[in-house]
């Protein structure tokens, strides 16, 4: 069993590892392998990579999330803004549909509304807001357009995890309801979960998922 002590120091390690991060202004603290992160990061995306940094280190079982996202020292920016650089930068990523998401920015807390075709135009949105200096949050309401469903979801999604060489499609469930997706089962990772997710994501039709994987 990995020591809190040893969690503590791998975090600060894959920290300093990560180059998106800026890791000085972190501060890690772990109990019963638990990661409660605090601090100061620039921007929202950058909160967001070292969050995604901890979950790679081995034992970790949560993460507490304490980091604020500010330059010591900054000044506000206002959330008028905030919103006309989200839209800008919406319209000119090819990724995303402009017309389709409608952005709200209330004390620097991003929601995007809409209806979108596809999942990557959601994964898209949310990075590009994450993005811009000033965000410290995004919260995702978008809905995805619903399109007919393959008549076998789970099996798809199952043969994806067969070919991915990272999986043990053995260790993981899946349960199609329709368009949503239920999956179970353990993995050793959390990048596993991740990758596992993604795979889902990627069957025709599918419009939730609903992520029970237990890491450890």
């Amino acid at each position: 069993m990995k020591t809190d002590s040893a969690i503590q120091r791998d975090v600060l390690a894959e920290l300093a590892w990560e180059p998106s991060v800026t890791h000085e202004h972190i501060g890690v603290s772990v109990r019963d392998g638990v990661v409660t992160l605090s601090g100061l990061v620039p921007t929202y995306a950058e909160k967001l990579a070292a969050e995604k940094a901890t979950r790679r280190v081995a034992g970790v079982k949560a993460i507490a999330e304490d980091i604020e996202v500010r330059r010591p020292g900054d000044s506000k920016t206002s959330d008028t803004e905030i919103a006309a650089r989200i839209c800008s930068i919406f319209a000119w990523d090819a990724l995303i549909p402009a017309e389709k998401i409608s952005v709200k920015v209330e004390n620097g807390n991003v929601t995007l509304s809409g209806t979108v075709d596809w999942r990557y135009e959601v994964d898209a949105a949310r990075k590009a807001a994450g993005r811009i200096t000033g965000v410290v949050s995004v919260r995702d309401l978008l809905s995805i357009k619903q399109i007919p469903a393959v008549t076998d979801v789970k099996g798809l999604i199952e043969q994806a995890f067969k070919r991915n060489a990272v999986l043990d499609a053995t260790a993981i469930s899946v349960i199609a309801d329709g368009g949503t997706v239920t999956l179970g089962g353990r993995v050793h990772a959390w990048r596993e979960r991740e990758i596992a997710e993604r795979a889902a994501w990627a069957a025709p039709g599918v419009t939730a998922i609903h992520d029970h994987i237990v890491v450890g």
